[in-house]
């Protein structure tokens, strides 16, 4: 705990006169964020820093795998739903991005199976993106490291495909939905297309 205190100083010593403002306006008027992301709970990767978004800007939803569930409206626990519908019924944002990236230990887990240590809920959360598994293999049957890239992108289309469930999301007439994925190592950003990927640079930004 002592780096967040030590990190905490730090933000009211180098930053917090030139926030003040902008974070005093957000407690007055409340949030409006114009985009909800969906991401991994990768410590590497932040979607404020990959997008360059100041605080109230983006809803952020992070667990293992950045999976969108199915829509099944019942009385278990759905935090990343009950999250989805709060960014869209009430908070009404436009857009809609789902964001994986490389070397994910969620997509590790359901192609190879949930580390020992971790038996309680990690198998049993990655299995929403079964589909995925099944085609990466299927690609690529004879290359594990192939198969596992693969498998990353083809659970961000699980996950699109998933959002679709939802009736609200489906008939919500001012919003955009995205998948992307962020390579770590080269800071590269892909669009998930429905047959294959786009590099997103300023030649194809709008």
């Amino acid at each position: 705990m002592d780096e967040l205190i030590r990190g905490y100083l730090r933000f009211q010593t180098e930053q917090w006169s030139t926030r003040r403002a902008d974070f005093e306006s957000l407690a007055r008027y409340g949030q409006a964020p114009h985009t909800l992301v969906i991401a991994c709970c990768d410590s590497r990767v932040a979607p404020e820093l990959i997008f360059d978004c100041q605080p109230g800007e983006m809803f952020v939803i992070r667990n293992i795998a950045n999976l969108a569930p199915p829509y099944a409206p019942d009385t278990a626990h759905h935090g990343t739903s009950a999250a989805l519908e709060f960014a869209i019924r009430v908070l009404k944002v436009r857009h809609l991005a789902v964001v994986g990236h490389s070397g994910c230990g969620g997509i590790a887990a359901l192609m190879n199976g949930a580390p020992p240590n971790a038996p309680d809920f990690v198998e049993s959360w990655v299995q929403i993106a079964e589909p995925a598994k099944r085609r990466a293999q299927l690609a690529h049957p004879h290359d594990a490291a192939q198969a596992l890239r693969f498998c990353e992108y083809e659970s961000i289309r699980v996950s699109l495909a998933n959002l679709a469930s939802f009736p609200w999301i489906t008939t919500s007439p001012q919003l955009t939905i995205r998948g992307f994925h962020f390579d770590i190592g080269s800071g590269a950003l892909h669009q998930i297309l429905p047959h294959g990927l786009q590099e997103v640079s300023a030649d194809t930004a709008p």
